[in-house]
């Protein structure tokens, strides 16, 4: 696949395409990994202009909606949230292949798809 770098606004804009689809969501922070698949409701964004450290993020993409968590036993339980947050900085990188988007953080990396099968009931 031809992976191309995105502006946050390039990224912001194909998201939103994707509103009303099941999306697929796994975040990888150090040997950490998380599988989420949600119905994905609308997009939007949180400013923290009041961090009381440098680990806070300055920025948040709130993905809303309602699904699954994969938990390490490989059991799917409910999301005990209708928002999965992902943390952004300045520094985050945006990238798209046109089927998946990566989002490389200082914390982790995060990758974004339109899931192939619907997990949720």
């Amino acid at each position: 696949m031809n992976e191309r770098s995105l502006s946050v606004e390039e990224f912001n804009e194909l998201l939103q395409k994707w509103s009303g689809q099941t999306i697929r969501i796994m975040k990888h922070e150090l040997d950490d990994l998380d599988r989420v698949v949600m119905e994905l409701k609308d997009i939007s964004y949180e400013t923290n202009t009041r961090r009381s450290d440098q680990y806070e993020a300055m920025h948040t993409l709130l993905l809303n909606g309602t699904g699954i968590t994969e938990t390490v036993a490989s059991n799917m339980q409910p999301l005990p949230d209708s928002t999965y947050e992902i943390p952004l900085e300045d520094s985050t990188l945006y990238k798209f292949d046109n089927q998946r988007f990566s989002l490389l953080t200082d914390r982790g990396t995060y990758t974004i798809e339109v899931a192939s099968e619907n997990y949720l009931p």
